[in-house]
């Protein structure tokens, strides 16, 4: 993974001494709230409902085990012994003390972390594909051009106050494991017949209150171009995106309001001024960046080894549970990458303790060369177990709670922290979750139904996706009491589709029995090997609507 030069460490030390600066001085009265809070946001800082909440930069989900330890001494002296991981990849911490941050900031530094533009009206932390550089269907590894991205973004001097927030995601998989059609970009490289790194550049996706897919705004782009392309396009977007409206502001409303036609022009017209210029990448910044991703000493897995792992899933049920839902193939033969689900009962999704930070860290340099990566499913994943490894690995993962063969299913939801910490939140949504979870927890039903995203948000913010689960929540506010909207039919891979609202809003205590309800007529009414999206699709909300609200 990326590892920090001079420059980098520089940069960070200095930003660390001058937000403690501004703490203090704010600390002291000599800063007001308003002048302090664009320098805490620039800085990862917000207030939320009961304390500060700090979120923590992971760029394109690469973690080290050595950071991972880091952040679980950092959560024990400043927070509450835990922390969240996002659908941004990045990692939250929700109870630190303002006056501690810049002592955390310090020490993420460290370990060559910061908690730079995860919030503010800027360029926000990149993300890409978790299998990144070991799928079996990637053409190309994103991991260099996400760096690439990042050192291009980072306090990028013209993008430090944009009309809003801003977000890249990259993938370079014939699957789309990175929702680039719900991003401001989204990215795809795939290869010409001459190997050359060719790009697809989308624009104007997006969740929240105006949710968007995406539209293509170039294809084939050559590779030498990605970082002058993108400068155009967030040119565009800075000089014309609205700032008399925040809930506008968002280049999904001004490629909708232009007309993908006009916005493509516009956006060509301003890259005529950069084409060929001093961002235009070249060979050897490529190479430089590709070098930080080196393919780790793995190994030789002997048939004999893999025989016996195959002949283990045939004979123990349990571990082939596991193995069926938690672990994905590799590019290298006698290897897996092993997904670690933060889906547990006593705990909200995403949130991990410090000793589990701990144990996963020690896992991590025991079974995966020190690295793990973070989805914007809420997981952990360990990118190269070798299979004769799986069944110790699989064992203590079982005693940390992360063995829950339920990735891919109902109970491997998306859940965004909600009114239980967000100032934000019309509604509280990890409640929902461990009702859910409670109701819906018997293994072989799960498996029954198959693959099926379950998204929760607690505002139209949707920092849960809702918009884009096969099933979405959304927590709503009716005059002070909290209800929740039902959306069905939303996905985030290669066929990226909104949900549709099912109708009227919910009471919290019936949301277990209208989940429960839309899977019955899912049951009844799917075709054979049908996923619960296809057969919504097939059939249309009505049988869903009549089921519900009989």
């Amino acid at each position: 993974m990326y590892r920090y030069d001079t420059y980098d460490q520089t940069l960070v030390d200095e930003r660390v001494a001058q937000f403690k600066d501004q703490m203090d001085r704010y600390l002291a009265g000599r800063l007001g709230d308003e002048e302090f809070r664009p320098l805490r946001l620039q800085n990862g800082l917000y207030i939320q409902r009961h304390a500060p909440m700090l979120r923590i930069a992971i760029p394109y989900g690469m973690l080290s085990a050595v950071q991972l330890r880091a952040m679980a001494a950092i959560s024990r002296r400043y927070d509450r012994s835990y922390g969240h991981f996002t659908t941004r990849q990045n990692l939250q911490l929700n109870w630190p003390k303002l006056e501690d941050v810049p002592a955390i900031l310090a020490e993420l530094a460290q370990v060559e972390m910061h908690a730079i533009q995860t919030s503010g009206n800027c360029i926000r932390n990149t993300t890409t594909d978790q299998f990144a550089g070991i799928a079996e269907d990637e053409t190309v590894d994103p991991r260099p051009w996400c760096e690439l991205i990042r050192q291009w973004s980072t306090l990028h001097p013209e993008f430090a106050y944009l009309p809003r927030k801003f977000k890249i995601a990259v993938t370079g998989a014939s699957a789309d494991r990175a929702a680039i059609q719900v991003h401001d970009i989204g990215i795809r490289l795939n290869r010409a017949d001459d190997g050359s790194v060719k790009a697809t550049i989308l624009a104007g996706g997006g969740l929240g209150r105006t949710p968007m897919v995406g539209d293509i705004v170039r294809e084939d782009l050559d590779w030498q171009h990605l970082l002058t392309y993108l400068d155009a396009i967030v040119r565009v977007y800075n000089q014309w995106g609205r700032r008399d409206n925040k809930y506008k502001a968002r280049i999904k409303i001004l490629v909708k309001a232009l007309g993908v036609e006009e916005f493509r022009r516009r956006v060509e017209e301003e890259w005529a001024h950069l084409k060929d210029g001093p961002e235009t990448l070249t060979d050897s910044a490529v190479t430089k960046a590709t070098s930080y991703f080196p393919e780790p000493v793995r190994r030789e897995v002997s048939a004999e080894a893999i025989e016996a792992y195959e002949t283990l899933r045939r004979e123990n049920r349990v571990f082939a549970r596991f193995v069926t839902n938690n672990v994905v193939g590799h590019k290298v033969p006698g290897y897996k990458a092993v997904t670690l689900s933060l889906k547990r009962r006593e705990l909200a999704p995403g949130d991990v303790t410090a000793d589990q930070m701990d144990a996963v860290a020690d896992l991590a340099e025991q079974y995966g060369f020190g690295e793990l990566r973070v989805t914007h499913e809420q997981n952990l994943v360990l990118s190269d177990v070798p299979v004769d490894e799986l069944e110790t690995l699989w064992k203590a993962l079982e005693e940390l709670g992360m063995a829950n063969p339920t990735v891919g299913t109902l109970a491997d939801m998306i859940c965004c922290p909600g009114g239980d910490f967000c100032a934000l939140a019309n509604a509280k949504s990890i409640p929902i979750a461990q009702a859910l979870q409670d109701r819906f927890e018997d293994l072989d039903f799960l498996y029954d139904l198959g693959p099926l995203d379950l998204n929760i948000s607690g505002c139209m913010n949707a920092c849960g996706h809702h918009h884009v689960g096969n099933i979405g929540i959304l927590g709503v506010d009716k005059k002070g009491q909290e209800f929740y909207q039902v959306s069905l039919g939303g996905r985030s891979d290669d066929n990226a589709t909104l949900g549709k609202i099912l109708g009227p809003s919910f009471n919290a205590e019936d949301m277990p029995n209208v989940i429960d309800k839309v899977l019955q007529v899912y049951v009844e009414q799917r075709l054979e090997d049908e996923v619960f999206v296809d057969t919504y699709h097939r059939i249309g909300m009505k049988p869903f609507k009549e089921r519900v609200y009989a």
